[in-house]
C-alpha cells in the first residue's frame, strides 16, 4: 500500500511558476514508477509526466514539454512537479501517482494523491 500526499498548489499569473511536490508512505517507494495528471473542471483526468524508478526515464505530455520538469528523490520518498511559464489551461487538479512501471495511462496506475490545485489566471 502507498499513500501519496501532494502539496505546493496555488493561485499564480500567467507566466509564474510553481513547484509541486508528492510525498509517498511507502519504503519500497524507490521500486515505483510516479506520474503527475490533471484534471480540469467538466474534463477528462489528462497525463502531465512520469519518471521512472530510478529517475533515468522521463515522459512528458506535449503540452508541457519544455515547461515543466518532474524528479524524484528516493532517500526523501519524494516527486516533484516544477512549472514555469503557466498558462490559464493549465488550471486544474493536479494528482501524483504511483506504479510499478512507467506508464503515461492513468488507468494503469495503482495509486493516487487526493490532489492538489492549481489555478492561473490571465
Amino acid at each position: 500500500q502507498v499513500q501519496l500526499v501532494e502539496s505546493g498548489g496555488g493561485s499564480v499569473q500567467a507566466g509564474g511558476s510553481l513547484r509541486l511536490s508528492c510525498v509517498a508512505s511507502a519504503r519500497t517507494f524507490s521500486s515505483y514508477a510516479m506520474g503527475w495528471f490533471r484534471q480540469a473542471p467538466g474534463k477528462e483526468r489528462e497525463f502531465v509526466a512520469a519518471i521512472s524508478w530510478s529517475g533515468t526515464s522521463t515522459y512528458y505530455a506535449d503540452s508541457v514539454k519544455g515547461r515543466f520538469t518532474i524528479s524524484r528523490d528516493n532517500a526523501k520518498n519524494t516527486v516533484d512537479l516544477q512549472m514555469n511559464s503557466l498558462k490559464p489551461e493549465d488550471t486544474a487538479v493536479y494528482y501524483c501517482a504511483a506504479n510499478p512501471s512507467l506508464s503515461a495511462l492513468a488507468r494503469e496506475y495503482h495509486y493516487w494523491g487526493q490532489g492538489t490545485q492549481v489555478t492561473v489566471s490571465s
